[in-house]
């Protein structure tokens, strides 16, 4: 048997390291998916309406939206895990105060700081994935990984949600989560090693100022950032509302719930085959083709093929499934078409910040979609034209790809 059958001791290390940025990530992603597991408590106990609800799903996102680019900036000079350090005690504390809110108003707040805590915590994972890993395979593999975070972290969320809500209400959920985070904190700080916040070159405030233009004008990070808003807004707004869907459709919380967490986690079998097929050289446009076109087509037919259930549910699953090659597709260009290698968490960041706005706006969005006409049946069109943009930005990322080779 060959030597290249038996992984080497640092290949193990890079991997158990890899493991566990990713679970950092499942961590957060639980912070997420929270909240659509505790809309129908949080609407008996605080009156929460339906476009409020709207507005705790995105608001995670408000920081992510505002700060995205700045908080790249910061992991590539100060180094990626001391920021994701300082994010998870964030998100612990903003989930704690959350468990205290008295009223709707104070929990959106504590919502916004949870969101920059979520944002600190999980934008520079792929430059902190990209320092531990050196072999670029593993690392497409571990990007694929990484683009699964959240499809993990909100099925476990949905799953789980309802029977810990009904056990511990969802105040409790709220500190658990916190606790979580702060285990994750300290794993994070005890099994990767410090090495890795040394700064990719020592910058002068000038060199950071540099390094921003650079990012800034150079085409491959906005049409990133474009594509991620393209998947992420429809995404959250088709995931984060199939619970209040099933349950005003009369399914009770435990199925409406599991449901929706057999939705969310099958995206992560996208998201990993993306890896994979990119390790085997696959081009990266077409898988991004092929997640909006389905994407678009899956959601036509989720919420247009109404008193078909199980049609409804075969066309969702299709939907998350198939669009899961975006998110990890994405996160592996942005590693090959930064600027430059002291500019991956900043043009992570750029793709976050653009990410992130879709989240803030595509619920919200939907809600009040569905609040004028009545029903979720128009949300397809929607999403229908975020996919058709994704489309182009495809066809657009596949070329400057080709010309990076």
């Amino acid at each position: 048997m060959s030597a290249a059958a038996h992984p080497s001791s640092d290949e193990r290390t890079a991997a158990r390291q890899a493991l566990v940025v990713v679970a950092v990530g499942v961590c957060c992603a639980l912070h997420v998916g929270k909240l659509p597991a505790a809309i129908p408590a949080l609407q008996s106990a605080l009156g929460l309406g339906l476009v409020q609800a709207g507005f705790l799903l995105s608001l995670v996102q408000l920081a992510g939206m505002t700060l995205g680019l700045w908080v790249g900036l910061a992991a590539d000079r100060l180094g990626p895990r001391r920021v994701m350090l300082v994010g998870l005690c964030l998100l612990a504390a903003g989930s704690a105060l959350g468990a205290l809110a008295p009223g709707v108003g104070a929990l959106l707040a504590t919502r916004v700081l949870e969101g920059l805590g979520f944002l600190l915590a999980v934008l520079p994972a792929p430059g902190l994935l990209r320092r531990c890993v050196q072999h670029p395979p593993t690392l497409a593999r571990a990007l694929g990984w990484w683009g699964a975070y959240m499809p993990v972290g909100m099925a476990l969320a949905l799953l789980g949600g309802t029977a810990l809500i009904a056990w511990v209400g969802w105040r409790g959920l709220w500190l658990l989560l916190a606790l979580l985070s702060l285990a994750a904190a300290l794993a994070l700080r005890r099994w990767v090693p410090v090495e890795t916040d040394a700064p990719a070159a020592a910058e002068s405030p000038a060199g950071i100022g540099a390094r921003l233009r650079r990012t800034l004008t150079a085409p491959a990070p906005m049409l990133l950032a474009l594509a991620f808003f393209c998947y992420s807004g429809q995404w959250l707004a088709v995931v984060g509302f199939l619970p209040t869907i099933y349950a005003e459709a009369g399914l009770g919380g435990a199925v409406a719930g599991a449901l929706a967490a057999l939705v969310a986690g099958i995206n992560m079998t996208g998201n990993i085959a993306s890896g994979r097929l990119v390790a085997r050289g696959v081009r990266p446009g077409a898988l991004l083709a092929a997640g909006y076109a389905v994407m678009g087509l899956g959601a036509w037919m989720t919420f247009a093929a109404s008193g078909m259930p199980w049609l409804q549910l075969l066309a969702v699953l299709v939907f998350s499934s198939v669009g899961g090659l975006i998110p990890g597709t994405l996160f592996g260009l942005a590693v090959v078409l930064a600027p430059g290698r002291d500019t991956v968490s900043t043009t992570v960041g750029w793709m976050q910040q653009w990410s992130s706005l879709g989240q803030f706006v595509g619920p919200p969005l939907v809600a009040w979609l569905a609040t004028r006409v009545g029903g979720w049946h128009w949300t397809w069109v929607l999403t229908g034209l975020a996919s058709l943009c994704g489309l182009w930005l495809a066809w657009r990322l596949q070329s400057a790809w080709s010309a990076s080779r």
